[in-house]
């Protein structure tokens, strides 16, 4: 883990530098934005692709996924970044505002899997937690506990409150703002999971079921933590009681302090990420801008080099710091798409 906040440090200097050095109208450096799950890894290969190639060191920028597409989408010039990292895939509507501010091409690259983790200090009990009871605990609003299909203000205070058989201990979350990808992934896939076990919840219009599901609570149980996910580990190291949301990635890095609660019974690994057994699984991906290949040296080198085998392969350099690899063909799928920067057509999303 030495060798990854080296990297880090190593690429955040390298940025701070090529911001003070590049010329106003242009510049030599590759700038990336976006997920702040995706940046350990894009950080190791900037690292090594500064130092193994003849092109400056990538500079990164963790901006959330939702704050990196809006920055990405925002037009075409040096002054706007050329690739994002993103935790889920490019919504419709992002699509679409990059269309309308002139960012025609794009080439979407899945790097990979991870899974979203709810954990918490390894000196606290081990927790075994249902999408439901997640659902329950994080909510603004939850079906009302004294029966029929009404919605209240979510009454639980305390993780006992909703299943007995749980800890006698306050509601107590740190997790993502709403700019994150890992937010967006968590909304969907946990919360929307467990919301629908609700009949009369998943019986409702789209809009109105999504509202319900992918509102968090606001009155203290949920904290937002930004979009700094060691902060999150370094608050559940010092406080036992106290749950965080975070990718896989970052359990990986802290395992000898945190440890992730069991999802329907099934433990965070990459295999059961990779086989999507874990309940809480979602893909990751990078947006290269292909009007500025060719204008900024090195986008494409970078981007070949995220995806070689060496990199994000079975083997490779990535999965010692977390990333859980796509299979064999969708690798070399996506390594082809790179190579000839094929550019979306938007019928994916």
């Amino acid at each position: 883990m030495m060798k990854l906040k080296t990297a880090i440090a190593s690429v955040a200097l390298a940025g701070s530098i090529a911001a003070v050095s590049a010329p106003a109208m242009a510049r030599d450096t590759v700038n990336v934005v976006g997920s702040s799950t995706v940046y350990p890894f894009a950080t190791v290969v900037a690292e090594r692709f500064g130092r193994n190639t003849n092109f400056p060191t990538p500079k990164l920028e963790s901006t959330g996924s939702g704050g990196g597409l809006k920055l990405f989408c925002a037009g075409i010039g040096t002054q706007h970044p050329d690739i994002t990292n993103a935790s889920r895939r490019m919504k419709k509507s992002e699509f679409e505002l990059c269309q309308s501010n002139g960012v025609k091409e794009i080439t979407e690259v899945k790097i990979g899997a991870d899974g979203i983790v709810i954990a918490n200090s390894k000196d606290a009990e081990k927790l075994d937690l249902s999408l439901k009871q997640v659902f329950l605990a994080l909510a603004k609003e939850v079906p009302d506990p004294k029966g029929g299909d009404k919605l209240v203000a979510n009454p639980y205070q305390k993780w006992s409150d909703i299943d007995s058989s749980l800890p006698n201990l306050e509601i107590s979350v740190m997790g993502p703002p709403p700019t994150s990808g890992t937010r967006d992934a968590f909304v969907e896939i946990a919360m929307e999971g467990g919301c629908k076990t609700f009949d009369f919840i998943k019986a409702m219009e789209k809009k109105d079921m999504k509202s319900v599901c992918h509102s968090m609570r606001e009155d203290g149980p949920f904290v937002e933590a930004g979009e700094n996910d060691n902060l999150i580990v370094q608050r559940l190291a010092q406080d036992k009681d106290t749950l965080g949301i975070f990718g896989y990635s970052f359990l990986m890095e802290n395992s000898s302090q945190i440890q992730a609660a069991t999802i329907g019974g099934v433990e965070p690994t990459p295999e059961t990420i990779a086989d999507e057994d874990y309940p809480v699984a979602r893909s990751l991906f990078f947006y290269i801008k292909n009007a500025h290949v060719g204008v900024v040296p090195g986008i494409k080198e970078y981007a070949e080099e995220f995806t070689t085998e060496g990199a994000w392969g079975d083997n490779g350099y990535l999965v010692d710091v977390g990333l859980i690899p796509n299979p064999r063909n969708t690798r070399m799928e996506v390594a082809k798409n790179v190579r000839n920067l094929k550019p979306m057509t938007g019928n994916e999303l």
